[in-house]
């Protein structure tokens, strides 16, 4: 079995940044321990991020006391939120289970490219707007998929 590939820095700031703003929407503000908590890690490995993101404005940070995401902090945060609900609607509407879908979308939010995510979005719109080719799609999936023969010569 392969090795985890190691978090990508802008992986782990979005994680940071995405539980921040729960943190903030229940609380109003959110401190390095609720966030190692919510996070799984250290609260050293929270503060050198929270540092790294309030050098880049995204937080307003003072030592010793909670922080809260920045105007432009919040914006970025809302944006992996929204990506994070429609990749979560996308995998739904497909038909996969909850817990399925929280995986799946914790393993690929951070690698799509805007592009993508606008399709997934408008192919979401598009299954909300009109259930009957959404009902379609699912029946067509619920078939049984023919099993293909391999060929002399192939693997």
């Amino acid at each position: 079995m392969p090795a985890p590939r190691a978090r990508h820095a802008s992986e782990s700031s979005e994680d940071h940044l995405e539980r921040i703003h729960e943190l903030m929407e229940e609380k109003g503000f959110a401190r390095v321990s609720d966030l190692a908590e919510r996070l799984g890690v250290a609260r050293a490995s929270v503060t050198n991020m929270i540092q790294r993101l309030a050098e880049r404005g995204l937080v307003n940070y003072e030592r010793y006391r909670g922080f809260t995401l920045t105007d432009e902090g919040r914006a970025v945060a809302q944006a992996i939120k929204e990506r994070h609900q429609v990749l979560s609607e996308f995998f739904l509407l497909l038909g996969l289970e909850p817990r399925v879908v929280q995986a799946e979308v914790e393993e690929i939010e951070h690698h799509l490219k805007p592009a993508t995510l606008g399709a997934l979005k408008r192919l979401c719109e598009h299954w909300r707007a009109q259930p009957a080719a959404h009902r379609r799609y699912l029946a067509h999936e619920s078939r049984p998929q023919p099993v293909r023969k391999r060929t002399a010569g192939r693997r």
